[in-house]
């Protein structure tokens, strides 16, 4: 009985020396993506085959 009372007498002085606390300034999570390389790619891409279809047009 007496080691059960020592094992939660030990399990509450552990329990309270971990505090969590929120920071006090906001996180901020900068993304810096750059999709216009990609898209001028496509297009480019899209606008010679075009103009491989249609030779004669052009």
């Amino acid at each position: 009985m007496k080691a059960m009372a020592a094992l939660t007498g030990l399990g509450a002085m552990l329990s309270g020396c971990i505090n969590i606390q929120a920071p006090d300034k906001p996180i901020v999570i900068q993304l810096d993506i750059n999709i216009r390389a990609e898209v001028l790619y496509a297009l480019a891409e899209d606008a010679a085959n075009t103009i491989d279809e249609n030779a004669d047009i052009f």
